[in-house]
């Protein structure tokens, strides 16, 4: 599996366009990063991003400049482009029967088009809710007692809130983690969070939108508020020691999407 799994990030390499960083002004590309099976037989694919913009966010509703087919044009990908690369913001479960079929994720920023495949190329394999050598799992996200818990790739939505525009909604969450750090990583390396819009009509302020924890079990917690009324998808980035992308062998962190309507 590691060997696929690094096939995986060399193809992925292969695929980046060699266009040079600027602060704006450039193009983003979509970014396959990998497939697992599901226990029921279907198949999760995990799709990130590369901005080459260092500064420049992006707004790419969905339609003709962000699109994904068959099936779509919408598929659960963003609108809301960051800066640099972004890994693993969202999934897409194909069936049991998918096969050699592919989809097709097109992005058009700042007038530059990119297409990229998304199949079930078997190189392309990964293991994204456990590290095989460490044994390293991704931390534990949860946002209200008995609620849905997230680990690992985002899947579904997390938690609902309702708000005002007026009005910050309180974002608080319980995270757990295995406490496992990858080689040549401090044993007391804490955890680091970060929100930022996935989507949404207005611009998102978080009070903190990046921080460090530093226990294993407890509770974190922002505030978001909104410019605009309407319905925004937020997303939560935990990493533990493995750090951005795991590394870029998609394990272990999670990724988790909130959704708020703003009245």
């Amino acid at each position: 599996m590691v060997s696929c799994t690094l096939a995986g990030v060399w193809l992925h390499a292969a695929q980046l366009p060699l266009d040079p960083y600027r602060d704006s002004g450039q193009g983003v590309t979509g970014s396959f990063e990998g497939w697992y099976p599901n226990p029921d037989g279907t198949f999760t694919l995990i799709v990130g991003y590369f901005s080459r913009n260092q500064k420049e966010a992006l707004d790419i509703p969905i339609g003709p400049n962000n699109r994904i087919e068959p099936g779509g044009p919408d598929q659960g990908q963003p609108t809301h482009f960051l800066p640099r690369r972004q890994w693993g913001v969202f999934t897409i479960t194909v069936p049991k029967d998918f096969g050699d079929k592919k989809l097709t994720w097109t992005l058009t920023a700042n007038g530059k088009a990119a297409s990229i495949p998304l199949n079930l190329n078997p190189l392309w394999v990964v293991e994204p809710l456990k590290d095989v050598a460490m044994a390293n799992t991704p931390p534990v996200a949860k946002f209200e007692q008995g609620g849905m818990v997230q680990q690992g790739p985002p899947r579904e939505i997390s938690a609902t809130f309702v708000t005002k525009r007026t009005d910050p909604v309180a974002l608080t969450v319980s995270l757990t983690d295995d406490g496992r750090q990858n080689p040549g990583v401090a044993p007391a390396a804490p955890l680091s969070f970060t929100w930022s819009k996935f989507r949404g009509p207005g611009a998102v302020t978080f009070t903190d939108s990046k921080m460090e924890f530093n226990q294993t079990e407890g509770k974190a917690a922002t505030t978001a508020t909104f410019a605009a009324p309407g319905e925004y998808i937020l997303r939560l980035q935990v990493n533990d020691s493995s750090g951005e992308g795991g590394g870029g062998f998609q394990c272990c962190w999670t990724n988790a999407h909130v959704k708020v309507i703003v009245n």
